[in-house]
Order: C-alpha cells, then sequence, then structure tokens
C-alpha cells in the first residue's frame, strides 16, 4: 500500500516538471514577422476577406446625354390622288418601295373618252374662228362705207357687235380647248416629288372618282424621329444639336435636331423634339412607324474616370473601396457624372493617387484586409470607349 502511494508522487511530480519546461520552452520562441503588403509597408494581423486587383483614377472627358424614346416617321408623306373623274385605271408603273423621282409616271387611265373630247373641242375652235374672221371682215367692211350712206348706222353697229361676239365665242372655244386638254394631262398621273412609296391602294380595272387616293410617297425619302422629351429637360436641347437614334438591329444612326414643340402634350407632359434622320441606305434600318430610343448628345464634361466596376451602390449612395499601404480598405463616398461605355465619372470623392478596388467591392466592408494580386492598373482612356455607347444616369 505505501509502495504504490510513492509510485503516484513520483508519476505526479514527473508531469508537473514536463509541462513547466514546455511552457518555458513556448515563451521562448519569437512571434513571427507580419507578411509585407502587395502594395508596400506591413499588412495587419488577420486573413484576407479577398483577392483584389486594384485601379487608378484617370482624367478623361465624356459626352454629356440625355435619353429619350419616341416614333420613326416620314418628314413629309404626299397623297398622290386622281384628278379625272369616271376614268379607267389602265396601267401601274410604280409599287410600294419603288424610288421614284418627280415627275414620274405612276399610273395611266384609260384616255378615249378624253381624246375624244379634246377633238371635239378643236373642232369647236376651228368653227368659232372661221365666224370670227367672217364677222370682223364684214365689220370692216361696213366701217370703210360708213361716210357713204350705203348702211344705216344700225347696220353699220350690228356688223361691229358680230365681230365682238364671234371673237368671244373664240375665246369661249379655245378655253374649253385647254379644259380638255387639261384632263388629258390627268389621265397619267405624275409623282409630285421625288421619294419613296410608302403605299398603293389603286387597282387595275378601277374607275375611280376624282380626289381617290392612289398612292403614298415619302418625300425625299427622309425620315425624323419624334423623340418624346419632358418638359423640365427641354431647356437642355437646342436646334442643331446631335442626337444618336437607335435601330432594331442595334446600330446608331446620327441625326440632329431640327425643331421643338413649341407646346407640350396636356396628359402625357412631354413635348416632341423632331430630329432629321438620313434617308436612304444610310438610315441603319429604320423604317417609318419604328418606335425606338436615342440620345441627345449636350455635350462633354471632364473629370476623374474609373471602370463601373469599382463603384458600389449601398443605401442609395454610391462607393469606392481605397487600399491603404497596409493591405486595408477604406471606404470612400462618391458623387457620379456621365457614363460611357465601361466607364464613370466620378465628380467627387477620389484622386489619380488613390488605388481603388477594380471588381468585387461589392464582397467587402471598410476596415477588410485584402490581398492585392498586381500593381495598380490604369483606367482605359475615356477618348477609348465608343461615343455611341454613352448614357446619362
Amino acid at each position: 500500500m505505501k509502495r504504490n502511494t510513492l509510485i503516484g508522487l513520483a508519476a505526479a511530480a514527473a508531469l508537473v516538471l514536463g509541462g513547466g519546461y514546455w511552457m518555458l520552452q513556448r515563451s521562448s520562441v519569437p512571434a513571427s514577422a507580419p507578411a509585407a503588403s502587395a502594395v508596400g509597408g506591413s499588412a495587419p494581423a488577420g486573413k484576407p476577406a479577398l483577392t483584389v486587383e486594384v485601379v487608378h483614377a484617370t482624367r478623361g472627358s465624356v459626352p454629356l446625354t440625355l435619353g429619350a424614346s419616341g416614333n420613326i416617321t416620314a418628314w413629309q408623306e404626299a397623297i398622290v390622288g386622281s384628278q379625272s373623274n369616271g376614268l379607267r385605271l389602265a396601267e401601274l408603273r410604280a409599287n410600294v418601295g419603288d424610288w421614284v423621282k418627280k415627275g414620274q409616271v405612276l399610273a395611266v387611265f384609260a384616255a378615249d373618252t378624253v381624246n375624244a373630247d379634246v377633238l371635239q373641242a378643236r373642232a369647236a375652235l376651228l368653227e368659232a374662228e372661221a365666224q370670227a374672221a367672217d364677222a370682223r371682215s364684214n365689220a370692216e367692211r361696213a366701217r370703210s362705207i360708213a361716210g357713204t350712206g350705203a348702211l344705216s348706222t344700225q347696220q353699220i353697229n350690228q356688223f361691229r357687235t358680230a365681230e365682238k361676239a364671234t371673237a368671244a365665242r373664240v375665246q369661249a372655244a379655245r378655253a374649253a380647248l385647254s379644259s380638255q386638254q387639261l384632263r388629258q394631262g390627268f389621265t397619267r398621273v405624275l409623282a409630285p416629288d421625288s421619294g419613296v412609296i410608302s403605299s398603293r391602294s389603286a387597282t387595275v380595272g378601277a374607275v375611280v372618282p376624282a380626289g381617290t387616293e392612289l398612292f403614298r410617297l415619302v418625300r425625299q425619302g427622309r425620315l425624323e424621329w419624334r423623340a418624346e422629351v419632358v418638359g423640365q429637360d427641354l431647356a437642355r436641347i437646342r436646334s442643331g444639336q446631335r442626337a444618336l437614334v437607335t435601330s432594331n438591329a442595334g446600330t446608331s444612326v446620327e441625326g440632329t435636331v431640327r425643331s421643338i414643340a413649341p407646346t407640350l402634350d396636356p396628359a402625357k407632359r412631354v413635348a416632341l423634339v423632331y430630329v432629321d434622320l438620313p434617308g436612304g441606305t444610310d438610315n441603319g434600318g429604320l423604317k417609318a412607324g419604328m418606335y425606338a430610343s436615342g440620345q441627345f448628345i449636350l455635350g462633354e464634361a471632364d473629370g476623374w474616370l474609373v471602370p463601373q466596376t469599382a463603384v458600389v451602390s449601398r443605401d442609395g449612395f454610391n462607393y469606392v473601396f481605397a487600399v491603404s499601404p497596409q493591405g486595408r480598405v477604406l471606404q470612400r463616398k462618391v458623387s457620379l457624372g456621365a457614363r460611357q461605355g465601361e466607364l464613370v465619372q466620378v465628380l467627387e470623392g477620389v484622386d489619380g493617387e488613390m488605388p481603388l478596388v477594380r471588381a468585387g467591392a461589392g464582397f467587402l466592408n471598410d476596415g477588410d484586409i485584402v490581398r492585392v494580386t498586381r500593381a495598380p492598373a490604369v483606367a482605359a482612356s475615356a477618348a477609348s470607349a465608343p461615343a455611341s455607347a454613352a448614357s446619362q444616369p
């Protein structure tokens, strides 16, 4: 019994001595030096929350734009109708989509009856001219013997009256002939201006009354964009400004502001801005009747530019994350301006010396530790971004 007790005391003493030696050895080991940060300085203790790339803001200019949408319509649409009454449509020489020139024949009416009327009117004119010549001759003889007493004054006046009456009948016959010749010209329907045929309602063989619509023509092939702009933005738009209209195919077509409507729609509270678009094959596939979006180019703004991926929106505000030399991120509130392509203008909150988290900042919080993988990158110049991608926040 006494022997077992001595053995237990010896074992406990050995454990105490071993533990004390282990603690002494642990306290004698120096702490390891902190790892150096990729951007210089000493890294703070702790595990990095994210591995990031950094970028510096650069100075540049971006276009200021104003977005809008509206209908694509014809600049002016001419209605080509029939001026003849009761004639049969014999021939059509134009179809929808055809480009026609001013004065080109679009349709022809059967002219048999009109030609006969012209011949009749010409014969009536010849008859009236013959009667007028005879009356003029009689009046001249009567005047030559007026002082001899061979004819009475009443007879002489009758010859003079017949001369004037027959001359008037000649004028009436000439007017009738001109009217019939005009009707004869109406049997050929001519294009009032150069342009594109947008619709055709004429049918061969139809007998149409005067005034019936036969064709519709987009004058000179010109289109316009009728953009709807709210009242408070109208003061920013001027005649002659450039505008970019995006077609359904995704191509951008440049136009010019021609005029601004003097009144607003009382229901929508918007005004129409008329933008001239190029015609022909240069309109980027735009067609009358399309609904298109576009942007007005209002000018340019100079400032600091950063990638849009570097900006984080939280609680209604915009932030960027700057990286300190120790690898800790600092959340900075910024004010944004215009956007162009992948870049965004920062009005205040950054400078060119500040390294910013390029992407993934949405996963960070103020004070987090990050690991930077490479040296700070430089943001692309605003001049390299396509102007067609400009937008207004």
